[in-house]
């Protein structure tokens, strides 16, 4: 009898614990370095939460292996509402890459939000003779095996990508993985590499300078970004995927927190001068799904790209 009761006064606590929510200092993990996407939304968003919620809230990088470090570092800290992962979409594939993952990418987690989506552009650098994209599959069908296709690292969602293009296409590019996008944008603009697959929010700012030239979209519309630019279904080429960026806690967090930040974030995004960074420099299409939303994003997106890991024996460098 006395375990009931315990159990009643722990429920019954849980709203009162949300209302107190934040205490103290929040933590917010950044599995990847900064110089990419993960790093300055976690940064956006905890300056404007420390602000709204007059408490301190923390970026802390715990960087290595794709994300896995730091991700597992809050799959197994305690569900108490104050540590949180941003996560990319490589958590999507961590499992099927990795068969002694130390965590579960789903049953580790409770889901707060995918927070925006991108899709990526495939583009060449200036010197190169490719007007359209349909300059590129009439040279890669001429010569197959001899365009190389530059994205951030095997077994990437550009890796992946690649993989699903070249089946639909009818075609063979080369994909040449790149430790980050850094590097893979040198070498494209310097003409290393023919084309490179990267996310509209990698690419857009040297597309914009005229340093790249974009040639196509993955996503099913075209990017608000890249607005004249069209996309592979336009062509007739039945291919999509995105990039996305998501925020989830340790497994049985209180669902009343889970509750309350995720209202927070809400308010947060819709903050003109968040929205307008997170839509024009990080070149996102804000979508801020609920938790339910999110883990069922996250397990279709496991699904589909897991299958492609799988289907096409890709292994980790």
């Amino acid at each position: 009898m006395w375990l009931f009761r315990l159990l009643f006064l722990l429920l019954l606590s849980f709203p009162a614990f949300a209302q107190d929510w934040p205490a103290r200092l929040v933590k917010f993990v950044s599995p990847y370095p900064p110089g990419g996407s993960v790093d300055p939304l976690a940064r956006i968003l905890a300056a404007k939460l420390a602000e709204s919620l007059k408490q301190q809230f923390i970026v802390e990088n715990r960087t290595g292996a794709s994300g896995i470090i730091g991700t597992d570092y809050v799959a197994k800290s305690a569900p108490d509402g104050y540590t949180f992962v941003f996560i990319f979409d490589t958590h999507s594939v961590h499992q099927a890459l990795n068969p002694n993952l130390p965590f579960d990418p789903v049953k580790d987690f409770a889901p707060v939000m995918i927070v925006g989506t991108a899709p990526m552009a495939i583009t060449t650098g200036m010197m190169k003779p490719y007007k359209t994209f349909a300059d590129v599959l009439a040279a890669a069908k001429a010569k197959p095996d001899t365009i190389t296709l530059g994205n951030v690292g095997n077994g990437s969602l550009a890796h992946l990508t690649t993989i699903v293009l070249n089946q639909a296409a009818g075609v063979r590019f080369v994909p040449i993985p790149y430790k980050g996008g850094g590097p893979l944008s040198t070498d494209l603009m310097g003409g290393q590499i023919d084309l490179s697959m990267a996310s509209t929010a990698a690419q857009a700012q040297h597309v914009r300078n005229g340093k790249m030239r974009a040639l196509v979209l993955t996503g099913d519309k075209r990017s608000h970004t890249m607005p004249d630019v069209p996309t592979l279904k336009e062509g007739g080429i039945d291919v999509s995927a995105h990039a996305w960026w998501g925020i989830l806690a340790p497994a049985n967090t209180p669902r009343p927190i889970v509750d309350k930040f995720h209202a927070e974030l809400v308010k947060a995004i819709k903050l003109p001068d968040v929205n307008k960074t997170l839509t024009e420099t990080l070149g996102m299409d804000v979508v801020a799904l609920s938790p339910e939303a999110t883990q069922k994003w996250i397990v279709e997106q496991m699904a589909r790209w897991g299958k492609v890991v799988r289907d096409n024996d890709i292994r980790l460098e």
